[in-house]
């Protein structure tokens, strides 16, 4: 079981290692990661030894409270650790950091003989959680009888539903235009996960379809009560999700400047006008660079802020206000702006501080820009802007949504 230590980085969380007992750290399981991240990229698919790993290594308990046998770990250390694993690898990222997300909306939706009991059984049974919500994919039913419902249809975007244990659904009980929440065992009889996620990046989110065929889901299993968005509180939901994005672009942006950097230390050649005697000395080289720690260096700050706030209205529960929520959301919304442009540029670019022949696609060094540019696209910068706009010049906070 890993093991939060009060004051240290991400980096001192440790895991076992099931066939040696040893404890791996968190850099550990991403040197593992990261050794065959560009092959699996190629490849796509469903990262199985890998969530494997991370079911082995405990660090799927991190955001349960330890009163439900889990690790107690705040959102800025859980957020920490998905960054460092999306700096080697986004995908392990999206699905590790997605189940964290899935269990804080049975938290902040459901009651707590609901969630309760999902939490402990996610500590005992090493579960993985998965994704089948997508709000604005409406071809999913409910159907309401006696002590059950019935969900029948499509479900698009249901990342990491593949290897899961248990899914949060969506449906539209269309007769009141309302979005029922459930979370129901992925193994039960009427659902289908399908393996036809075949993006150019965020190959190994498991991201593709699922159907539901006369599903019944039980009325306990039905996270009505507060129910979704019910509350300042239960707003927090989207706000999560937009922070695990902003920490996942900038996983992604460190982890290319890291790449971009060691390719440019020692393998690429300075253009034969420069005076420098080497690529890593040249003037306009070592501005890009700057640039580049610029750009980071800003996009950290905004986003550890934000996860900061995000942590105090967390604790507030209940007690959480609109006008706390709202300061969150005008955060998250900041750091994810800049997280998504400094990355965009920063993983174009990084080829013009490296070369030529860093574009071989043996080294697959566009799997960087490829996995910022279709994560980036999860909903348009452009309204997120328009959001921080209205607060900027009319002191109106983002109006809450399963995006804002």
């Amino acid at each position: 079981m890993a093991v939060i230590e009060t004051g240290h980085s991400a980096g001192s969380l440790r895991a076992p290692d099931l066939a040696t007992q040893r404890t791996l750290t968190v850099q550990e399981l991403c040197t593992v990661f990261a050794s065959t991240a560009a092959q699996r990229d190629k490849d796509g698919g469903t990262p199985k030894a890998e969530r494997d790993l991370l079911r082995a290594s405990g660090l799927l308990t991190m955001s349960i409270p330890v009163e439900h046998g889990g690790q107690g770990a705040s959102w800025q250390q859980t957020l920490a650790a998905v960054r460092e694993i999306a700096r080697v690898d986004s995908s392990v990222a999206h699905v590790f950091a997605f189940h964290h997300l899935l269990l804080a909306t049975a938290r902040l939706f459901g009651q707590r003989q609901q969630w309760q009991p999902w939490f402990e059984q996610t500590v005992q049974q090493r579960w993985f959680w998965g994704n089948a919500l997508n709000p604005l994919d409406e071809r999913t039913t409910s159907i309401a009888h006696a002590g059950w419902r019935e969900f029948s249809g499509q479900k698009s975007f249901c990342s990491g539903a593949t290897d899961s244990d248990m899914l949060i659904v969506s449906a539209l009980q269309a007769d009141i235009g309302k979005l029922v929440i459930a979370a129901v065992p992925t193994g039960r009889a009427g659902i289908a996960v399908f393996q036809d996620w075949d993006n150019m990046g965020q190959r190994q989110t498991d991201s593709g379809s699922a159907r539901f065929d006369a599903l019944r889901v039980e009325e306990g299993e039905v996270l009505a009560d507060p129910g979704p968005l019910s509350s300042p509180f239960a707003c927090l939901r989207p706000l999560l999700a937009q922070l695990i994005l902003a920490n996942i672009y900038l996983g992604i942006a460190e982890g290319a400047l890291a790449e971009a950097g060691q390719y440019t230390r020692t393998q690429s050649r300075r253009w034969h006008a420069s005076p420098a005697a080497s690529a890593s000395e040249d003037l306009y080289v070592l501005a890009h660079y700057g640039e580049f720690h610029v750009g980071l260096a800003g996009a950290r700050l905004l986003t550890d802020h934000a996860a900061a706030l995000f942590d105090a209205a967390w604790q507030q529960d209940l007690a959480l206000g609109d006008a706390q929520r709202g300061e969150v959301a005008v955060a998250v919304a900041t750091a994810k702006v800049v997280a998504s442009k400094t990355g965009l540029d920063l993983t174009s670019r990084m080829f013009e501080v490296s070369g030529a022949r860093s574009t071989t696609a043996a080294l697959r060094f566009d799997r960087y820009w490829r996995n910022l540019r279709v994560h980036t696209l999860h909903d348009p910068v452009d309204y997120k802007l328009r959001e921080l706009g209205d607060w900027a010049l009319n002191a109106r906070y983002p109006t809450p949504s399963f995006y804002s």
